[in-house]
């Protein structure tokens, strides 16, 4: 008997150390309104071309995740911690962040755009933002590039793109400087159209990448299914649903 036991004890410990480790449910932060990339639909569900987009890598990869919407200054801090694993959220891909963080290859090619009111006169490029009152997204490359060229009076730093354009709307700022995407995207809407215009050429071309703490073993893994979704045509159908236009 003792010895069926000691055979039974040790069959039990194979069997728990056999048995695969359930597997781990991602954190995968993304911005809070960064319309069309990720935002809230009428229901309250998060939704947009980046949420759609992961959606399409998880599946592609067999991986569970939970969408950890934030503040966008709030997510390379979290993936240098450990906290999350991964963010999508219009991130463009510098060479400083990439010290920091890992990136994915490429999914969005994207530049600047000044956006100002239908009746502004004043302002046609960036030289004219001299002196002016200029509107943009804390720890974006948009606050680098209106810091180091526009000569503005006063830079207002905004948390989300909402307060940054209201800053406009509202006469708090003469001109907004943003991800072209973003912006025309507003200048489509209700709420922007017929009331802003965009002024001058698309500003410093960037892309954006998927971000991931470094050292990630993800990175690779989501750059094989970005592929494979470019490959079956799912990539392009999700880019001419959320822009209306094939990739560039």
């Amino acid at each position: 008997m003792k010895r069926f036991r000691t055979i039974l004890a040790a069959v039990c410990v194979m069997a728990v150390l056999c048995t695969p480790a359930a597997a781990k449910t991602l954190t995968v932060a993304t911005d809070t309104n960064f319309p069309p990339f990720e935002f809230k639909d009428a229901s309250g569900k998060h939704t947009g071309f980046d949420v759609e987009l992961w959606d399409a890598i998880a599946r592609q990869l067999g991986m569970d995740y939970k969408l950890q919407p934030m503040d966008f200054n709030g997510i390379i801090p979290g993936l240098q911690t450990g906290q999350l694993d991964a963010g999508i959220a219009g991130m463009t891909i510098k060479p400083e962040r990439a010290e920091v963080i890992d990136f994915s290859d490429p999914y969005y090619n994207a530049g600047l755009l000044i956006m100002v009111k239908a009746d502004n006169t004043d302002v046609n490029g960036i030289e004219d933002l001299k002196g002016k009152v200029v509107s943009t997204k804390l720890g974006t490359t948009s606050e680098d590039f209106v810091k180091k060229n526009a000569n503005a009076e006063e830079v207002k730093l905004f948390p989300n793109n909402d307060a940054m354009i209201l800053e406009l709307m509202s006469g708090g700022a003469d001109a907004v400087v943003f991800d072209s995407p973003v912006l025309a995207n507003f200048m489509r809407s209700d709420a922007g159209k017929g009331k802003v215009k965009v002024v001058g050429p698309l500003y410093m071309g960037q892309s954006y990448g998927i971000g991931f703490p470094k050292g990630s073993p993800l990175t690779a893994k989501v750059n094989e299914a970005l592929k494979k979704l470019r490959e079956s045509g799912a990539y392009d159908a999700l880019y001419m649903k959320w822009f209306g236009t094939e990739p560039k």
